[in-house]
């Protein structure tokens, strides 16, 4: 194993070879599956290619050791295109384009069903499809430009999703962002829509954390009905909206000088994805999870602020731990 970790970083390329008794059946699927949910191609059967990075050395080598203890053999291999048009075709065993097509054919063939289905079944959807776009972006070693054309269309679909999710979700504007000192914000009334969701119960959950401990909130229900007293967010025309590609938290970070707080960004990372799409975070599939479900329990949003306040705060600490440990 370590003249395989000595050498990897010169491969270009892994291959497996495993070979499991034919009563082990129930193994075979398993590392079957295994392979598969990584990307591998297969070469023939028992035989799996993969690039030579680090992560799948190790992820191969757990399988290899897994056909061991099956009672199999496995054997795992640094290799290298032994020609010019390997070099070439390797890499197209690994073309997602069709797999591509399969998702955004299934995103549109939904499309027309969104509006007729209630908040726990679009939450689901949307959970669903995320998880299985992102199954695939993990596995597309060599981006083209179906990589592209797909997240453009992930984008718009799960757009549709959130916006029906929540009604009134602002429209993004242009322009600086002007740097705001807390100390005029303190105690003071701040409004948004009410059924809170993603980038509104993070928000509010910002403000009263990090900004305006004293925080009253109203929620709205209609944002043109906000009181002139109040500080609004998260609606077109508010104080605090989405400005270019940030969304409200982000853009409440940025007013309120809180963006060298790096636990801070990585939730602001996980309300946009969640909010607007883009890159994937870990979190953010567990975060919506549970809000989906105190969504349907909580009908106060009050109540429903307090309990995903502790989620966020639970949040933030495990991102402020990860961020420490990467300084240190």
């Amino acid at each position: 194993m370590e003249n395989l970790h000595s050498s990897v970083g010169a491969a270009e390329w892994l291959l497996l070879v495993v070979s499991l008794p034919t009563q082990a059946a129930t193994a075979r699927m398993r590392i079957w599956r295994s392979l598969k949910a990584m990307g591998c191609a297969a070469l023939r059967d028992g035989a799996y290619l993969l690039p030579g990075h680090a992560a799948h050395l190790e992820a191969l080598q757990e399988l290899a050791d897994a056909c061991a203890r099956e009672g199999g053999s496995a054997w795992l291999m640094a290799v290298a295109p032994a020609s010019p048009t390997d070099v070439g075709a390797y890499p197209q065993l690994f073309d997602r384009r069709a797999d591509y097509a399969v998702l955004v054919k299934s995103w549109k063939e939904a499309a027309s069903a969104l509006p007729s289905l209630s908040v726990a079944e679009l939450a689901r959807l949307q959970k669903k499809l995320r998880r299985d776009y992102e199954a695939l972006v993990a596995t597309d070693f060599f981006p083209g430009e179906a990589t592209l054309e797909a997240e453009t269309s992930w984008a718009s679909f799960n757009q549709r999703i959130t916006r029906l999710l929540s009604p009134d979700e602002p429209h993004d504007t242009e322009g600086r962002i002007p740097r705001r000192n807390p100390a005029d914000y303190q105690g003071r009334l701040w409004a948004t829509r009410r059924r809170l969701w993603v980038d509104r119960v993070a928000s509010a959950w910002l403000i009263r954390r990090f900004i305006d401990a004293g925080a009253q909130f109203h929620w709205l229900a209609n944002a043109s009905e906000c009181p002139p007293n109040a500080l609004g967010f998260d609606f077109d025309g508010a104080a605090f909206t989405h400005v270019g590609e940030r969304v409200t938290f982000e853009t409440l970070a940025a007013s309120f000088g809180l963006e060298d707080n790096q636990a801070l960004m990585r939730l602001g990372a996980m309300v946009h994805s969640l909010d607007m799409g883009g890159s994937p975070v870990a979190e953010a599939a567990g975060f919506e999870a549970m809000l989906t479900g105190a969504r349907e329990r909580l009908p106060d949003d009050d109540a429903l602020l307090a309990e995903i306040g502790g989620v966020l705060d639970s949040l933030y600490t495990h991102f402020a731990r990860d961020s420490a440990r990467t300084q240190a």
